[in-house]
C-alpha cells in the first residue's frame, strides 16, 4: 500500500504547542510509528502552512497511484472550501484525522468543512487516530 498523509498549518509543531490538546510527540514520532505499526506500507508526508501548496500537492496526487490519502488540516478544516474542492477531485480514499476532539472545543472547531468529502474522520484519539485511518483504509469498504 502507498498512502498520503497531508498536515495543514502548525502541524510542523507538534510536541511544541498545546500538548493538553495535541500530545507530546512531533512528526518523526508519528512517522516511526506509522512505519512500525505498518512496515509494508509505504507512507508520504507532506505538511504545509501554506493553503495554496495543500492544494497544489493535492492536485499532484490525483495522477499518482496513492491507495489512500489520510488529512489533517488544521484551522483550516473549519474554514476551507478550497481544500475541500480539492479533495473532491482525489480518485482515492480519504480519512480525515485530528489529534484532539474537536467537538469537545470551542464552538468554532465543531464544523469541518474537509471531512464532508472524506470517507470518515476521527477525532480525539492523538496519534492513535492515524493508526486507525490506516487500517481503515487497508479495509475497503
Amino acid at each position: 500500500m502507498n498512502i498520503l498523509i497531508l498536515h495543514g498549518p502548525n502541524l510542523n509543531m507538534l510536541g511544541r504547542r498545546e500538548k493538553e490538546h495535541y500530545g507530546s510527540g512531533d512528526q518523526e514520532e508519528l512517522q516511526g510509528l506509522l512505519a512500525d505499526r505498518f512496515p509494508d506500507v509505504r507512507f508520504e508526508f507532506f505538511q504545509s502552512n501554506h493553503e495554496g501548496e495543500l492544494v497544489d500537492r493535492i492536485h499532484k496526487a490525483v495522477e499518482q497511484e496513492y491507495d489512500g490519502v489520510v488529512v489533517n488540516f488544521g484551522g483550516l478544516t473549519h474554514t476551507s472550501v478550497v481544500l475541500r474542492d480539492a479533495l473532491s477531485l482525489l480518485p482515492q480514499e480519504r480519512i480525515e484525522v485530528h489529534l484532539s476532539n474537536i467537538h469537545a472545543r470551542e464552538s468554532f472547531r465543531h464544523t469541518s468543512l474537509t471531512g464532508g468529502v472524506c470517507r470518515g474522520m476521527i477525532s480525539g484519539f492523538g496519534f492513535y487516530g492515524y493508526v486507525m485511518a490506516v487500517d481503515a483504509l487497508s479495509q475497503k469498504p
